[in-house]
């Protein structure tokens, strides 16, 4: 019998998609997982008639590959891909490859690669991204390992991606071990940023000016025209989601669904990556707390009994708080990806990883759950300039956020008028605010604090300058006071 192209173990539903994805571009496919009837009913369901193979021993599952073999690991993070690399690795050769496609923590990708390289088997941490639909039509995929590992397998990858509207597929080597899960953890972050801003928009948008659910579907369907610099799928599936009804009552049913948004872990794992990085992601930070804050629903529920903030009202008139919306949910999106992209900068840094910004941002145009016309600019502004210190320092970002930074704290105004929070509204804003201020009042006045109780030190700044007093080599120069003492006595460090 001929060998199968691809193997792949875990049979939930992306898995599933993605087998029914290769196969359908003309590749064979050898299927495993754990649970002998979920194996079964796929293959003799959804698969059935197509050219893939199942297994029912991982044994036997190896022994239907084609050498070097390519085996695609759909299970869930930590444990489970352990125990299945470590089930499997007897039966492997050297020269062999194992992917990833599951949303692991890139740390753990990182000690796998390393571990598998010295047992010569290749390795690579795949983020997938597109949900369900995107892994049967075409998701987003980002690839990190030896390159030697993805040339394997570009082919497949490149066939199965979702396209652009260029026809440019979105995928593309990302780099060396952990980078490919960073990024599409990143992503993640960035979509927790998204999903939130646009909820504030909503919550604000009902609020403010009284509107009911097929109301604000309306404005979401307007925003999403190909023309709109928000068009995107997140604004989109929003607009279709407010329209849907419950059959029995005639209810929106975003009116009956409970305020508790779950979450796995990758906008965590973001915030913290944000955290040992040294990275100040606010935005993407609020969103996870916002998360946090819809699970206490008992909590909240006992507290607005006893809490009772009073709106102050609203008096804009509803096509004008609508155009406001508009720019300040742009501006705080350009905020809130520019955070991202700068753990991205960070990461690259610190690991070696060489990322290319703008070849990452060509890659989510299409397949995965942030794709957006947005992501076209981006990928065209770090084509003209790979080196920008900052996204939000892009010619046609700067000057929108300088045109039109006051809907952003308008906005933010209006909303909590009528009694909405707006945390990544407002840290998107803030984080506008102090990028762009060439002196810190508040840190000037932190690093007094630390100086004085603790004598931690401080820098100067040079005489009527913003710019910090340098030593002859070109370093910071360090002061203490002391503060305890008669005359404060001042000495250099």
């Amino acid at each position: 019998m001929e060998k199968q192209d691809i193997g792949l173990i875990g049979l939930a539903v992306m898995g599933q998609n993605l087998v029914l994805n290769i196969e359908s571009k003309g590749y064979s496919v050898a299927v495993y997982n754990r649970t002998e009837s979920r194996t079964k009913d796929f293959i003799e369901g959804k698969a059935k008639g197509k050219n893939i193979e199942a297994a029912y021993s991982l044994k036997e599952f190896v022994s239907l590959l084609k050498r070097p073999r390519k085996i695609m690991l759909m299970v869930k993070a930590g444990s489970p891909v352990d125990g299945n690399i470590e089930d499997i690795l007897l039966l492997l050769e050297s020269g062999d490859l194992i992917i990833d496609g599951g949303n692991s923590f890139y740390k753990d990708t990182v000690r796998r690669e390393k571990y598998l390289s010295g047992k010569n088997i290749l390795y690579i941490g795949t983020g997938v991204s597109g949900g369900e639909e995107g892994a049967l039509l075409g998701p987003a995929i980002m690839p990190g390992g030896k390159r030697q590992a993805y040339d394997m397998v570009e082919g497949i990858f490149s066939d199965i991606s979702a396209k652009a509207e260029d026809g440019a597929p979105c995928v593309s080597y990302i780099g060396p071990d952990g980078a490919g899960h960073f990024v599409k953890m990143v992503h993640n972050g960035i979509e927790y940023g998204d999903m939130q801003l646009i909820g504030e928009c909503v919550w604000a948008l009902k609020n403010a000016l009284g509107y009911n659910a097929a109301q604000i579907a309306d404005i979401m369907a307007d925003w999403n025209r190909p023309s709109d610099i928000l068009s995107s799928y997140l604004i989109e599936i929003t607009g279709q989601g407010m329209r849907e009804t419950e059959k029995e009552s005639g209810s929106y049913l975003v009116d009956r669904t409970a305020d508790i948004t779950r979450m796995k872990g990758t906008g965590t794992w973001t915030v913290t990556s944000a955290l040992e990085l040294l990275v100040p992601i606010p935005t993407i930070a609020a969103a996870v707390f916002s998360r946090e804050m819809s699970q206490d629903k008992d909590l909240r529920l006992e507290i607005s009994k006893i809490l009772k903030p009073v709106p102050s009202g609203y008096n804009l008139d509803p096509e004008e708080f609508t155009g406001i919306a508009h720019d300040a949910l742009y501006i705080a999106k350009i905020s809130s990806y520019a955070q991202g992209f700068a753990l991205m900068e960070a990461a690259s840094s610190k690991y070696g990883w060489n990322l290319d910004m703008g070849r990452i941002a060509k890659g989510w145009r299409a397949g995965c759950i942030i794709r957006a016309q947005f992501l076209s600019k981006i990928t065209e502004e770090y084509k003209t300039n790979p080196k920008l210190p900052n996204l939000m320092a892009a010619p046609s970002f700067s000057s929108f956020i300088n045109e039109k930074l006051l809907s952003l704290s308008r906005f933010i105004e209006a909303a909590r008028n009528v009694g909405v929070p707006t945390l990544a509204m407002s840290c998107a804003y803030d984080y506008i605010l102090q990028i762009a201020s060439p002196v810190m009042v508040s840190a000037q006045v932190a690093a007094q604090q630390r100086d004085y109780f603790g004598a931690h030190g401080y820098f100067k700044l040079k005489k009527d300058s913003s710019e910090i007093e340098l030593k002859p080599d070109g370093s910071y120069q360090e002061y203490h006071t002391e503060w305890m003492e008669d005359g404060r006595p001042e000495k250099k460090l």
